[in-house]
């Protein structure tokens, strides 16, 4: 019963989302329930079994069956220049995690892995059931106040010259504004992995649900309360992501400071 119960909020929330893809266009307002706006996305690309097991597994990482049940970790944290917002080798001393939130949401078949002891993000990105994105999402959430500084410095490894996107969340809604930075990771020269050290200024974040910009939005550094990584053949408003392949990818996220 509990099972279903799950199900039932889960696909709710999330499974909606498949509508807005897409879209060739920003959107004209901020959708009151995005779920609900809908979009023609196609149905030409090849179809492949749906995994619902692993569905329910990412998804409920990060759906509650009590909204009003509050983390211990949402006491507001300020956060000043330099201090390490999460860190490859800080174990259990981060204040959270990052956990898979592919495109099997949303019926695809992509697949990936974060390893939280040692920040390698990898797996592998499949355009069938019209999917072509992986994801990871911070767990449990929490509340920083990043009034102090003028945004965050993301150090990694390896990335193979493709464009990824770095997300931060100040709102709890799950499908509401996310604030994108699309960022590109050098090729390794003579096969080294080479670390890359990316700068994500707040004033120029893009506004997005489900990839479509937002008009009339304001950043509200005083609430950070989630914080996400995508790498997706979306850019932005149905432009492509210039520097994306299908098949094996491989990221090394070493540590996230603030400035």
């Amino acid at each position: 019963m509990k099972g279903q119960l799950l199900l039932s909020v889960v696909i709710s929330q999330i499974c909606g989302a498949t509508v807005a893809l897409s879209n060739s266009n920003g959107w004209k307002t901020r959708p009151v329930v995005p779920e609900l706006a809908r979009n023609n996305v196609s149905s030409r690309s090849k179809t492949q079994k749906w995994d619902a097991v692993r569905f329910l597994k990412q998804s409920s990482k990060f759906i509650s069956l009590n909204p009003l049940k509050k983390n211990g970790n949402n006491l507001k944290k300020i956060i000043s220049p330099n201090d390490v917002v999460w860190s490859a080798t800080s174990g259990n001393e981060n204040d959270f995690g990052f956990f898979p939130l592919d495109d099997v949401v949303m019926g695809g078949v992509s697949k990936s892995s974060f390893d939280n002891d040692g920040g390698m993000w990898s797996g592998v990105v499949d355009s069938a059931n019209n999917g072509g994105f992986v994801g990871v999402r911070s767990s449990p959430s929490f509340q920083y106040d990043f009034s102090k500084c003028n945004g965050l410095k993301i150090k990694v490894e390896g990335g193979q010259g493709k464009r990824f996107k770095f997300i931060v969340r100040d709102s709890t809604d799950f499908n509401g504004v996310c604030w994108t930075s699309s960022f590109d990771v050098p090729k390794p020269l003579f096969g080294s992995r080479g670390t890359t050290s990316v700068q994500i200024p707040f004033s120029k974040q893009v506004p997005t649900i489900f990839a479509r910009t937002v008009p009339d939005q304001k950043f509200n550094k005083m609430n950070v309360v989630g914080a996400q990584l995508a790498y997706s053949k979306f850019e932005y408003d149905g432009e492509l992501n210039p520097n994306f392949e299908l098949g094996e990818f491989e990221l090394r996220v070493v540590e996230i400071v603030a400035y």
